[in-house]
């Protein structure tokens, strides 16, 4: 599976697998380290949330970043009728992703 998560100057990129999400930074509203999640959650293929849309991008049950935009943004679907609020994504070090995302 190929999964990654790019940050520079203008955008936010992420893909897992087939599934992808590009927004302008400007669209980013907060951030915020998240984990400690339940297996369902991370295993297999991108989820949704029923209960807010939003979209998780999971590797690991351990640590991750939600990052939440001004505008919902197309990910899991690809003819963008679903659009999501917010984005969760396990990163090798969220530290790191709050940094660049934060970073004006």
């Amino acid at each position: 599976m190929t999964a990654w998560v790019e940050v520079d100057e203008y955008e936010l990129r992420a893909r897992f697998g087939p599934w992808s999400l590009r927004t302008p930074r400007e669209n980013v509203a907060s951030t915020q380290e998240t984990g400690g999640f339940g297996f369902v959650k991370t295993a297999g293929p991108a989820h949704l949330s029923l209960a807010d849309r939003g979209v998780t991008f999971a590797t690991n049950p351990d640590r991750g970043v939600c990052v939440l935009f001004h505008e919902s943004v197309r990910a899991i679907d690809p003819t963008g009728r679903i659009r999501h609020p917010g984005a969760t994504f396990t990163v090798a070090d969220p530290t790191a992703l709050i940094a660049a995302l934060e970073e004006r």
